[in-house]
């Protein structure tokens, strides 16, 4: 106890040495120069407060948002987790048939045989698939299944109106 009752008597006899000629040179100043002064500090003090002490507040408050947000997110991951750890990202099935076969039994059985104009390898590994005149819906529902039940994806796809009321020609790239 008594080292850090002379730690603090040192530090006030430090603070004092550092004051006192500070009050000396004030004392020693016109009463007009004491105000000019006076008005100085409270200007520098108002200053410091309004460049630094102000953003910093801001910034602070801030980045206590942000980490509420990210505690809310981090929250929300974790109560949905266990459905996430249920889903299995699985690799596609391998195909026991060329990508051809597959198109073309997998067309036919969806009801998309008379709408198959052609179909042609593409670079890959992939086939360019036409069809002319589908069932939107019938093309919709092929193309789900051959995603899910063989892990077939679409490259890409240019769709168009048919000439009739819900058909389409569509120019679709299907990989696996």
């Amino acid at each position: 106890m008594k080292a850090a009752s002379r730690c603090a008597g040192a530090v006030d006899e430090m603070r004092a040495s550092m004051i006192e000629p500070l009050l000396q040179r004030y004392s020693a100043l016109s009463s007009r120069e004491q105000r000019i002064v006076l008005v100085g500090a409270i200007g520098a003090v108002l200053l410091f407060v309004l460049a630094v002490v102000l953003p910093l507040r801001h910034r602070l408050t801030a980045v206590e948002q942000r980490v509420e947000s990210k505690r809310d997110d981090l929250l929300w991951l974790r109560s949905v987790a266990p459905q996430l750890a249920g889903l299995q990202s699985s690799a596609p099935p391998p195909l026991h048939e060329s990508l051809v076969v597959l198109i073309d039994r997998t067309a036919r059985q969806s009801g998309l045989e008379h709408a198959l104009a052609g179909s042609q390898p593409s670079g890959n590994g992939g086939l360019s698939v036409h069809l002319e005149q589908a069932s939107f819906d019938a093309l919709v529902t092929w193309l789900a299944q051959l995603r899910d039940s063989y892990g077939v994806r679409v490259d890409s796809a240019v769709v168009d109106a048919g000439n009739n009321v819900g058909t389409v020609n569509a120019s679709l790239v299907l990989a696996h």
